[in-house]
Parts: C-alpha cells; sequence; structure tokens
C-alpha cells in the first residue's frame, strides 16, 4: 500500500500498470472512513489488478461552509483501517493539486439534481461532478465504486460518466448498516451518544414503511414515515420522497413506476443523515 499526494505522481504511476495491463479499481472517498467504504474497496481489490483509494475532502460540493469546517479529516485512522483491505494506492492530494485553478464547469443534470439534496443542497452535485470527473481523469480506472446510501449521488455520476463519455463502469455497491440499522456514514461521528441511540429509528422507520405499501397510499405511506421519526424529539426530517430510481421522478401513485426508492434525510442535532429503502 502507497501514498501518492501529486497528480503527476499518480498519473505516472498508473500509466505504467496499464501499460502493463493491468485493470484500475477506484473507489473516491472524503475520508472518515467507516466499514461501508472498506466493503468498497474489498470489492475493487477482489475484481480488479490494481485498486486505488482517494482521500479528499472536496470542497465545491459543500454548500454550508461550517458543514465543510466541521466534516470529520481522520487520516491516520483512515490508513491503518486501509491497510487491511490491501489496495495499492492511496492518493490524498491537496486542494490546489485537485483545483490549481478554480473549476468553473456547470453541469446540467436536469431533474437529477433538482430534487431531495440537490433541492435542498444548490450547487452540491455539482461540485461532486468537478471533482469526481477530475479524480477519473487522474486516476482513469476502469471501474469506479460507490455506496448506495448516496443514491442520488450515484445517480448523478451514472449521468456525468454518460454526458463525458468517459469510458468508466460506474459500480453502485449495498449500504452498509450498524447492527441497530443505522445505515454507516462518516457523519456519524458527530452524533452525541443519546442522538446516536436515537438515530436507529430512521432506518426501523423505513423498514417498517416496506410492509405499508398494500395498505397506504404513496401520499399516506409518505405523511406517515415523517410523522413516525418526528415523533422522536432528537430527529427531525428534512423530506421524504419516493421516486423513480432511474429519473428521481416523484412516485404518485404506486403504478407509476415498478422501480421505486424512498429517500430520506433526517436532522440529527447539527448533523444531517441521508438513508433510502426500496420499494
Amino acid at each position: 500500500m502507497e501514498t501518492v499526494k501529486l497528480v503527476a505522481e499518480i498519473k505516472s504511476k498508473i500509466s505504467k500498470l496499464k501499460a502493463e495491463g493491468k485493470t484500475i479499481g477506484f473507489v473516491p472517498t472524503m475520508g472518515a472512513l467507516h466499514k461501508g467504504h472498506l466493503s468498497l474497496v474489498d470489492t475493487s481489490v477482489k475484481n480488479n489488478d490494481i485498486t486505488v483509494v482517494s482521500i479528499f475532502v472536496n470542497p465545491t460540493q459543500f454548500n454550508n461552509p461550517e458543514d465543510l469546517l466541521t466534516y470529520p479529516r481522520t487520516i491516520e485512522e483512515d490508513l491503518e483501517k486501509l491497510s487491511d483491505c490491501k489496495p495499492d494506492l492511496i492518493f490524498i492530494p491537496e486542494v490546489n493539486e485537485i483545483y490549481p485553478e478554480p473549476d468553473t464547469r456547470i453541469f446540467d443534470f436536469g431533474v437529477l439534481d433538482r430534487v431531495m439534496e440537490g433541492k435542498k443542497r444548490p450547487g452540491h452535485f455539482n461540485g461532486v461532478a468537478q471533482v469526481v470527473s477530475k479524480l477519473f481523469d487522474i486516476v482513469s480506472p476502469e471501474n469506479a465504486y460507490f455506496g448506495q446510501k448516496d443514491f442520488q449521488q450515484v445517480a448523478v455520476i451514472k449521468q456525468m460518466t454518460k454526458d463525458l463519455k468517459l469510458n468508466v463502469n460506474i459500480v453502485p455497491c449495498p449500504i452498509i448498516r450498524e447492527k441497530d440499522g443505522l445505515a454507516m456514514s462518516s457523519r456519524n461521528v458527530l452524533l452525541s451518544e443519546d442522538q446516536r441511540k436515537n438515530a436507529c429509528k430512521i432506518s426501523e422507520t423505513l423498514f417498517k414503511a416496506r410492509n405499508l405499501v398494500a395498505e397506504l397510499s404513496v401520499s399516506q405511506l409518505k405523511e406517515w414515515v415523517v410523522e413516525e421519526i418526528n415523533k422522536n424529539n432528537y430527529l427531525s426530517v428534512e423530506y421524504f420522497e419516493i421516486v423513480n430510481d432511474t429519473t428521481l421522478e416523484v412516485i404518485n401513485d404506486w403504478n407509476e413506476s415498478n422501480n421505486k426508492i424512498g429517500c430520506i434525510t433526517v436532522q440529527v442535532g447539527k448533523t444531517r443523515l441521508i438513508d433510502n429503502v426500496t420499494f
């Protein structure tokens, strides 16, 4: 496992590996790694000759400066966790390596980035597309691995890859959960002990909601989920939407689509947690 900080250096190393016919798997992260991230790394290691993991807290995807400042940074712990997964290269660039000059590109993803997280965090997915496209250019992977907890992000990255005609296979991987059901997230470490105990109510409610599809209309189910979670004094639902899992268009009737996903964001103190469940 080798750590690289410079764009020129990692490009050189990858160029040599590709010349040897090696396939490259890539796991982009913002650090504060947990078992969810490590499962992506494990999958890449199993399916590619070489696995590259990046750790970079991307400033352009934060529309809240305080969120950027408080985002957990745990490089030493991250490297220790990665050593068990045995990726080949760890790319840890400084901001000026990724953005030697401001990135002024504006992406148009249509509905994909105008609903849910896109609506609540204007510019967030544009920043995601900026950094991921730059990282793809630097790493030149055949396969890139993303967790489905960030379902909307995966949809945006798939669209970006298509729009830019990038030859990268986007591999979505299942949500990894804590024993009590809470979706693993780098932000979970920001929760107080009491907040953490109560946060599992989010997934618990989503799992119950799947069993109510036959009894409730879409609007009734959405209302039930919001009310059920908001009963908990530690939790406040920012939004809960049921959407088509490809177009992300809002579903108003169960018969509108065969592939439906419920996406939720809940405020737990000052921390925003996202989760989703398929219907």
